[in-house]
């Protein structure tokens, strides 16, 4: 039996829409529109069946946007998206977006947000339980001033099925192994892997590197997601077209590919798409 490969995020969007308040001619190569033509020579190329697609904006109508996109394009299989959770309705707002079956979780821009603790506020429970009750999924967007507020949440909702992407976005362009922050990083990542059943997206590392950054400066922190959280929980992930920032799609790749050399082809399958396909439900 072949097992379809997934890239679990990636990105669309376009630039009139208007929502995308990150997104400014400083990033140049990036700052145009990214539609599923764009995605499917790259993907065709990698061998890759199916994608992920999630929000990049803080708004309701990109969520509605991306649902179209996936309507009709077959080998987007899923779409995380935005609504406010912290917004006295959002309960409803998070029923009737569970309504279209391609919707298969939501994503509040946690990085973003001047307070690391926003994700307790007392408004957010309500949501929280909303998004169980409905059977979606949670992308928390992390940085790892966040990780220890990302545990409580966890352990407060324990039946909240929960993914941190981007390996929590660990400063590899300044930090080092053994450095003291890498140290606290790969000790958050550990106590949440132990005490919560959340899975890790292997993505997003290349753009939180420099420039001139290598296989073996990744390494190590490919290291720690692996050894934390386990081939059953770890999801790879593209980034795209944010990786083109830093080497593109392929190169991305076979570097996320080279790194678990060490695992079992059964256990590389299932972070380059078993895992994917039993955590969003595709």
């Amino acid at each position: 039996m072949t097992t379809r490969r997934i890239d679990a995020h990636q990105h669309f969007w376009r630039l009139a829409r208007g929502d995308y308040g990150w997104l400014t001619p400083a990033l140049g190569p990036i700052y145009r529109d990214f539609a599923p033509e764009d995605l499917a020579p790259l993907i065709g190329t990698a061998g890759i069946d199916a994608a992920i697609l999630v929000q990049a904006a803080p708004s309701e109508a990109e969520t509605r946007f991306m649902l179209d996109i996936a309507r009709d394009t077959d080998w987007v299989v899923g779409v995380v998206g935005w609504t406010d959770l912290a917004a006295p309705d959002a309960p409803a707002h998070i029923a009737e977006l569970a309504h279209d079956p391609k919707l298969r979780g939501l994503r509040p821009m946690i990085h973003d947000i001047p307070d690391p603790r926003w994700m307790l506020g007392p408004g957010l429970s309500q949501a929280i339980e909303a998004i169980i009750a409905h059977g979606l999924t949670f992308d928390l967007l992390l940085r790892p001033i966040h990780l220890p507020h990302a545990l409580a949440l966890l352990e407060r909702h324990p039946a909240l099925r929960a993914v941190i992407d981007h390996g929590a976005k660990p400063n590899i362009r300044h930090w080092h192994r053994g450095d003291v922050d890498f140290r606290q990083w790969s000790l958050d990542m550990n106590r949440i892997a132990r005490a919560t059943a959340a899975s890790c997206k292997l993505s997003g590392l290349v753009t939180e590197a420099a420039e001139d950054w290598t296989a073996a400066i990744l390494r190590p922190y490919i290291d720690v997601l692996v050894q934390a959280f386990g081939p059953d929980r770890l999801i790879w992930g593209s980034d795209w077209p944010v990786v083109d920032l830093a080497g593109g799609y392929e190169r991305w790749l076979d570097v996320a590919y080279s790194g678990l050399a060490d695992l079992s082809g059964e256990d590389r399958a299932k972070v380059f798409g078993l895992n994917a396909a039993r955590f969003y439900g595709v």
